[in-house]
C-alpha cells in the first residue's frame, strides 16, 4: 500500500508584542491605494492650475502721512541733556564743600577708584568682584566737616549699564540695608521716584568713644547712583540730610 502522504502541521505565527497589532495584507493594498490616488489627484490639479491666467494679488493698503514742515527742533543744551552732564567730569556734579567747613582729608582729588570705592564695604572682596559684574565705571567724592559736630560724604557712582541697571540696583542695595537698622527715620526724597533718607536715632557705641549717629541718602538718575552718608557724635536732624539730598539731586 501506498504511505499516506505525511501531514506537516502549519508554522506558528510570531508572537505579537504586548498592545500591538499586525497589519493584514489588505490594508497594506488599501493604503498603496489611496496614496496612487492622492499623487494622481495632484498631478490633475497642478495641469488644471497651469493653465489659468495668474491672480493679480491686492494693492497695499497704507495711509498717507503727512510730512511735518517748519525746521527741527533744536538738539538739548548741555544744562538740558542728562547724557551730556554726566559724560564730563563727574565731580563737577558734587556740591560744593559750604563756606566755613574743613575739606575732608580721605576726598583726595576727589575720585575713587573701585578698589578705594570697594574697601569701605566690609567685604572688600567680594564687594569688588560684585562692583566688576556691574560695571563699575567710576566713582566721584567730596566731603567737608562741621566743626567738631558731623561730617558730610557725598558720592556719584557711575555704571557702564550695557547688561543692567546697576545705578538702580546699588541704589536699592543701599535702602535694603539701611530699613534693617532699629529705631531708623525714612522720608521719600521728593522728585526722584523711588531715592530715600534715612536717619538712624540709636548711636553706635564702643567703649573708649563717643556716641557716633549716622544719617544716609540713596538715589539713582540714569547710571548715576547718589549716596550721602553724615556721621555725628549728636543726633542728625531730618532737615540736614533732606537739603542734602534734594540739592544733590537737582544737580544731576
Amino acid at each position: 500500500m501506498p504511505e499516506a502522504p505525511e501531514v506537516r502541521e502549519a508554522p506558528e505565527a510570531p508572537e505579537e508584542g504586548p498592545g500591538t497589532r499586525r497589519r493584514g495584507r489588505t490594508t497594506l493594498l488599501i493604503a498603496a491605494a489611496v496614496a496612487l490616488g492622492v499623487v494622481a489627484g495632484g498631478c490633475v490639479g497642478y495641469l488644471i492650475q497651469a493653465d489659468r491666467p495668474p491672480t493679480p494679488l491686492p494693492p497695499l493698503s497704507q495711509p498717507v502721512l503727512a510730512q511735518a514742515k517748519g525746521e527741527a527742533p533744536e538738539p538739548l543744551s548741555a544744562a538740558q541733556d542728562r547724557q551730556v552732564k554726566t559724560q564730563g567730569d563727574l565731580r563737577k556734579l558734587l556740591l560744593s564743600k559750604p563756606a566755613g567747613t574743613k575739606k575732608a582729608d580721605w576726598t583726595g582729588d576727589g575720585w575713587l577708584d573701585i578698589a578705594e570705592y570697594a574697601n569701605d564695604f566690609t567685604d572688600p572682596s567680594e564687594k569688588f568682584t560684585g562692583l566688576v559684574g556691574d560695571e563699575f565705571r567710576r566713582a566721584a567724592v567730596v566731603g567737608w566737616e562741621v566743626g567738631s559736630s558731623y561730617s558730610v560724604e557725598i558720592r556719584l557712582v557711575q555704571f557702564r549699564q550695557e547688561d543692567s541697571m546697576a545705578a538702580l540696583d546699588s541704589s536699592l542695595n543701599h535702602q535694603g540695608w539701611a530699613e534693617e537698622e532699629t529705631a531708623t527715620d525714612s522720608w521719600s526724597i521728593p522728585g526722584t521716584g523711588d531715592g530715600m533718607a534715612y536717619v538712624h536715632t540709636r548711636p553706635d557705641t564702643e567703649p573708649g568713644y563717643l556716641p557716633q549717629y549716622s544719617a544716609e541718602a540713596h538715589a539713582w538718575r540714569g547710571d548715576v547712583s547718589m549716596e550721602i552718608w553724615i556721621y555725628g557724635t549728636k543726633p542728625i536732624a531730618k532737615k540736614t540730610i533732606m537739603d542734602l539730598a534734594e540739592r544733590q539731586m537737582e544737580r544731576l
